[in-house]
């Protein structure tokens, strides 16, 4: 999967990838049966399609979404114990390439959405949820705990008294207490996920690419700064920024209350 034109319509363990070069985006689809489950074959091959999603120059957005009631009950769990220690230590790495997409990548999430399925929502930079949702981290029901960045991740949103409640307890989450709580962007009906989705990749295709590359990786780059190295960040990436012709773009296409014509560059 060295070219990135060449991921569409291919067959994948489990999912597959949609490229809408029109809309500017990529969808990666979960389509296993009922619940969704993820197997430990499908976690390469779901890092190879983000970083091909991430290169393909047709894709502004990628979205991970799912076929069904349910977005993924989690990992394929007879699949656990086959599993090498050499390929299960790469679990996390696997499950972290939505964060190291350079683009934005939406997760639409309805119904189940456990484990390593909750683990690869919470690696994406926007939560979309339907009222139907119940996220959940259940490996201490197996003996085990989250492998793949999860607990981690939650921590860093909702603090360490809410992650033990959640983890230690195999606790759900349901989409309101999800919104309170940070740990989902929106909560719409559910019969409105795909139209909220398709919402949020038209805005944010409006946006200078540049400065949505920048913002992202700044944000994810200073998440556990100070504040004192967070803010020189900022400032040398503003400045950056300023150089930039999209940025001259936006400022004239402001005077002369136009709409703004952004190349990424």
């Amino acid at each position: 999967m060295t070219d990135p034109t060449d991921i569409s319509g291919k067959s994948f363990d489990g999912f597959s990838v949609e490229i809408d070069a029109e809309r500017k985006r990529g969808d990666i689809i979960l389509d296993r049966g009922d619940y969704n489950t993820i197997s430990m074959p499908q976690r390469d091959e779901l890092r190879a399609v983000f970083e091909a999603l991430d290169r393909d120059e047709r894709v502004r957005i990628i979205v991970l979404r799912a076929v069904g009631k349910h977005f993924s009950s989690g990992g394929y769990i007879k699949g656990f114990l086959e599993a090498s220690p050499e390929h299960v230590s790469k679990l996390a790495d696997n499950i972290a390439a939505p964060q190291r997409c350079e683009k934005p990548v939406i997760a639409a999430n309805r119904g189940y959405c456990f484990g390593v399925g909750f683990e690869i929502s919470l690696a994406c930079d926007f939560r979309i949820a339907s009222e139907t949702v119940q996220y959940a981290l259940p490996e201490q029901k197996l003996g085990q705990i989250p492998g793949s960045g999860g607990s981690a991740r939650l921590q860093q949103i909702v603090g360490i008294t809410r992650t033990k409640d959640i983890v230690m307890r195999s606790r759900r989450i349901k989409a309101d207490q999800a919104l309170a709580w940070g740990i989902a962007t929106e909560v719409v009906p559910d019969d409105q996920l795909e139209k909220a989705t398709d919402d949020l990749v038209a805005e944010l295709c409006a946006f200078s690419p540049i400065a949505q590359r920048t913002a992202k990786k700044l944000l994810n780059d200073t998440e556990d700064a100070t504040l004192s190295i967070a803010i020189e960040l900022e400032g040398h990436c503003y400045s950056r920024l300023r150089q930039s012709d999209d940025f001259r773009e936006g400022v004239e296409a402001f005077h002369a209350k136009r709409d703004p014509v952004f190349t990424g560059r």
